[in-house]
């Protein structure tokens, strides 16, 4: 997978990386539904790679490939020797993070305040692509704060471009680290597609990919006429099943999107696995709230999971409970208003 994966006669989709939200269980279930979209770890520092716990950043299962980790960081060599790491536990990219707008990334010194120093981009690309086999790749802003949009991409495309990555993938808001919060940055900065697709032109040779604000596949399509890849972010998480139609509608496939209750069911081998392992039931289903978003029943299974689940010893039962309000919704509200109790009912 990781020769191929950025050939540039291939369109890619991918799943952004997003803080507490992208982790292995998250990844896990949107692999069901889509075998070929590109997953993303959320962002990890080189420093909890290397004074942390590492196995928890790192671990990951083979199911979830393709997958690439995300790395936070400014030091040439430490990222080169966490690029090391992400390559032997078997990911099938490393990423640099140039574009986080959050207070931690700047006193760090990486995220997105590094678009104010492309050549030191360009030295950690090198230093990365030097030390592993597999793609190595840039995701970045448009720009920060007063920086002239066009001159700070052009700038550090050209700069990661001449160091060797593998692909730039282009946020295409600018990150104000001055005046706005890290929620604030994924909103309202205005969006600059345009400059995106100008990029491209410039280098056609060069993977480009796009992200920020696309919310639908029919908008990645638009998209592609353009760029290489979209990136999907928010609208991934909050409703997963706009996934199932990837593998058609990106990758032309012709297969029969998978049903949400059928991607559920397949899932529930896994979260058995995770629960005998430990793994509380919440941690994994916050992750599938959104599977029903407009279907009848999908309030009930969102408050089935996110009340039942938290509860210790929590198991599959709740899922069978919350899948069960999809069913027949209007028995499940006629139960809801009596005050049953889903969680310890569902078994019955």
């Amino acid at each position: 997978m990781t020769q191929n994966l950025y050939d540039l006669s291939k369109p890619v989709l991918a799943v952004a990386p997003m803080l507490d939200w992208t982790d292995r269980f998250c990844r896990n279930y949107h692999r069901i539904l889509s075998k070929n979209t590109l997953l993303y770890t959320e962002m990890v520092t080189t420093g909890a790679l290397i004074h942390g716990d590492a196995e928890r950043h790192l671990r990951f299962s083979k199911a979830e490939q393709p997958v690439a980790l995300q790395l936070g960081g400014s030091d040439p060599e430490t990222l080169a020797q966490c690029a090391k790491l992400v390559e032997e536990w078997g990911y099938d990219e490393v990423n640099l993070n140039v574009g986080c707008p959050s207070d931690r990334v700047q006193s760090g010194r990486f995220g997105a305040c590094l678009m104010q120093e492309p050549q030191l981009v360009a030295e950690c690309i090198a230093a990365m692509k030097a030390a592993v086999s597999i793609p190595v790749t840039t995701k970045c802003r448009i720009g920060v704060d007063d920086q002239d949009e066009e001159r700070a991409l052009f700038a550090l495309a050209e700069a990661v471009v001449k160091a060797g990555t593998d692909a730039i993938w282009v946020h295409a808001r600018k990150a104000w680290l001055q005046g706005l919060s890290p929620k604030e940055n994924r909103d309202v900065p205005p969006l600059n597609y345009p400059l995106v697709y100008q990029l491209k032109q410039s280098l056609p040779d060069v993977f480009i990919g796009i992200n920020g604000g696309i919310a639908t596949l029919e908008a990645a399509k638009v998209h592609l006429v353009h760029v290489n890849g979209v990136m999907i972010g928010r609208a991934a998480y909050q409703n997963p099943m706009l996934l199932a139609s990837a593998d058609n509608e990106i990758y032309g496939e012709d297969k029969v999107p998978i049903a949400a209750e059928a991607a559920i069911r397949a899932y529930l081998p896994y979260i058995a696995n995770e629960l005998e392992g430990g793994t509380r039931l919440a941690s994994i289903t916050r992750h599938m709230l959104g599977t029903f978003q407009g279907v009848p029943g999908a309030r009930n299974f969102r408050r089935i999971l996110t009340t039942e689940a938290i509860k210790q010893g929590a198991g599959i039962e709740v899922i069978e409970a919350a899948l069960a309000a999809i069913a027949n919704p209007h028995a499940q509200r006629q139960a809801e208003l009596a005050g049953e109790d889903f969680g310890s009912s569902a078994g019955e």
